[in-house]
Parts: C-alpha cells; sequence; structure tokens
C-alpha cells in the first residue's frame, strides 16, 4: 500500500528536514541485494535480514527511511543508508 500523496506532502527527514519521495524500484532493488548479500544495518544498529517492500529517499538520495504495511517509519535510527 503506498503512501498518500497528502502524507507525502508534509513527510520530512525527521534529521535534516529535507523532503523525502518514494524510493525507485531500482533503489529498492539494490538495497535488496545488498540485505540478502548481508553487512546492511539500519543506523540504529540493527542487522536487517529483510529487505524493505516500500521506502521513502531523502532528498539527498543518502537515507531511506522503510514503509511497513503503508506507514513510513521516520525514526532516525530504523533509517539506512544508502
Amino acid at each position: 500500500m503506498p503512501v498518500s500523496e497528502e502524507l507525502l506532502e508534509i513527510l520530512v527527514c525527521p534529521e535534516t528536514k529535507q523532503p523525502v519521495s518514494p524510493a525507485s524500484d531500482d533503489v529498492l532493488t539494490k538495497l535488496a541485494s545488498d540485505i540478502r548479500a548481508g553487512g546492511v544495518r539500519n543506523r540504529g544498529g540493527t542487522q536487517l535480514d529483510e529487505p524493505p517492500a516500500e521506502g521513502l529517499v531523502r532528498e539527498d538520495g543518502k537515507i531511506l527511511y522503510p514503509v511497513d504495511d503503508g506507514i513510513p517509519v521516520m525514526l532516525i535510527e530504523e533509517s539506512i543508508e544508502l
């Protein structure tokens, strides 16, 4: 379930206040490959075993916030460096 356009208009990165936008299929595919290869941790230090099906990418393209069942997880420690 994608994030609504109305919500996307008001969401920003909690760290930098940059806008976020839906992650492209290319970004999600590369992240999934990296997670399956091992060694990817979120910014809180937790090893990731499953790639997110959806995500929101910060405007600078450096950080992805996962979306869980249509709900953006906008916590810095849950974000993933790209």
